[in-house]
């Protein structure tokens, strides 16, 4: 597993669809602060609750110049319906290789790490990517509940 790059350094490449279709990659959020935030499960407690975090406070996150990015290793389809059932007005990466897990350092991450990445969970940990594409801070244990307060925090 790669470690976890640190702030400063430049964010690792990734790119892939998310669960309405569409294909992102880093360069897309060149120019705007992007919060890349790994999750383990769509549909879960915590997960619901980090996600719909987010989703209450977009129009602070649009008014801070923040996008938001969520990675998991569940399919497009897994997204579509946990972002719709919750209505969440932000991406959702199908990370299904776990391959931008990997590049990030955060899949298999945390307690029984071995155990996480035998089933494709990633840790839950956030990466603010500045304009230029790199690290800027990383929240490597979210609250969930507070997550979009933890961000804003961080870029005002």
């Amino acid at each position: 597993m790669s470690r976890m790059p640190r702030p400063g350094e430049p964010a690792p490449h990734f790119e892939g669809t998310t669960g309405d279709g569409r294909r992102v990659k880093l360069e897309d959020f060149r120019g705007r602060m992007l919060a890349l935030y790994f999750y383990p499960r769509d549909d879960t407690p915590g997960c619901t609750r980090q996600a719909c975090s987010l989703r209450d406070a977009t129009a602070s996150l649009e008014a801070a110049g923040v996008a938001v990015l969520g990675v998991s290793t569940q399919d497009e389809a897994s997204h579509r319906a946990f972002a719709s059932k919750f209505r969440l007005g932000f991406p959702l990466l199908a990370d299904t290789t776990g391959a931008v897990g990997r590049a990030y350092g955060v899949l298999g991450a945390g307690p029984l790490g071995w155990l996480r990445a035998a089933l494709g969970l990633n840790a839950r940990v956030t990466f603010l990517i500045d304009a230029r594409g790199n690290v800027a801070h990383v929240i490597r244990r979210p609250d969930v509940g507070r997550h979009a307060e933890e961000i804003l925090a961080l870029v005002r």
